[in-house]
């Protein structure tokens, strides 16, 4: 699956970072109804879907580059990975709470396999720049998976060791495989951010 191009004017509108953060929340702070809270990921749902979560960035464009996967029924952008509990958005731009910014994902295996996401994954973001993603930099823009289950943990590092044979990167793929922490949801303004704005995508694929 390609990556979803976007044209110039967006790629302008949207390249900033947490470096802006206080402006963008003094913006869309009106829009927050709810706190952020945790979701505990054994929450029950119907047997027939699966839970991934990743970290590439930041969480507005990785969020709709996921929604727009036919099989994927559910999309939510958070923090996961800290040592903070219930972290705001401006405490993890601090770079101090040690969480990442992530996409926790709830999908259909029968339309779109776990490798499949771990493709677009791959695909949507550079997983050889450590804490950084473009002009985004910090600890919470790393390049990660949190995996749910054994088999994800094998299918993702199958899936990374794939890459990095395959030459594509000429740098060290530097993404961490981890075992899923507790999912705190961001503030309810980040949540399909670019989707409520009428755009489609705020990542510049950067070329290996």
């Amino acid at each position: 699956m390609r990556p979803i191009m976007i044209n110039t004017l967006l790629a302008m509108s949207f390249v900033a970072g947490c470096a802006d953060s206080a402006a963008r929340e003094s913006t869309d702070q009106s829009k927050t109804s709810t706190k952020p809270g945790a979701t505990d990921r054994t929450e029950a749902k119907p047997m027939n879907l699966q839970t991934a979560m990743f970290g590439a960035g930041c969480f507005w464009g990785v969020e709709e580059t996921f929604r727009q996967t036919k099989g994927v029924v559910k999309t939510e952008v958070g923090y996961a990975g800290g040592n903070v509990d219930n972290p705001t958005y401006k405490q993890v731009c601090t770079d101090r709470t040690g969480h990442a910014e992530v996409v926790r994902i709830e999908f259909n295996p029968a339309l779109v396999s776990y490798e499949q996401l771990l493709d677009i994954f791959w695909a949507n973001h550079n997983p050889t720049t450590l804490n950084r993603q473009g002009p985004d930099v910090g600890s919470q823009y790393r390049s990660a998976v949190f995996y749910f289950t054994p088999e994800q943990k094998a299918t993702a590092e199958a899936s990374k060791e794939r890459l990095e044979k395959s030459g594509k990167w000429k740098k060290p793929i530097v993404t961490e495989i981890t075992e899923a922490k507790p999912f705190w949801r961001a503030e309810d303004y980040h949540q399909q951010y670019l989707a409520k704005r009428g755009l489609s995508n705020c990542h510049v694929p950067e070329q290996p």
